[in-house]
């Protein structure tokens, strides 16, 4: 399952269903993993940080140990095409969010966040909540 930021940084804040979510994931043994672009925005968000160095320990905990799926070409294609057809039927969602269900449905996996509304604008797309 890929895990979006808006899970993850619900998980570095403690929210009471991410946490359960995630050791419900991580007891059935289902896969964790983390796209490049939700790397860069919690990094961009730190940079934002009116806390960076306790912000920072906490990404860089979060992202320990976890797998990365890269952006690469079939992604970026993927990503394009949901990007421009958002865009051209005005339900754009912006364009990290395009690239993280890119590689999620070149990748054919699941996607798990908070952010049901603009991901179920995405036709194929396998979105998951907690």
């Amino acid at each position: 399952m890929i895990f979006d930021t808006t899970f993850l940084i619900d998980v570095m804040d403690n929210d009471a269903s991410a946490v359960a979510k995630l050791f419900d994931l991580v007891g059935k043994g289902e896969p964790q993993l983390i796209t490049a672009p939700t790397i860069f925005e919690l990094f961009s968000g730190l940079a934002r940080s009116k806390k960076p160095q306790q912000e920072r320990n906490k990404v860089i905990k979060i992202l320990e140990g976890q797998l990365v799926v890269n952006f690469d070409n079939n992604s970026a294609e993927k990503a394009g095409e949901i990007d421009g057809n958002l865009i051209n039927e005005g339900k754009s969602i912006g364009v990290i969010d395009s690239m993280i269900a890119g590689i999620a449905l070149e990748k054919k996996d699941k996607l798990l966040t908070r952010n049901v509304k603009d991901f179920s604008r995405i036709k194929g797309l396998e979105v998951e909540t907690y």
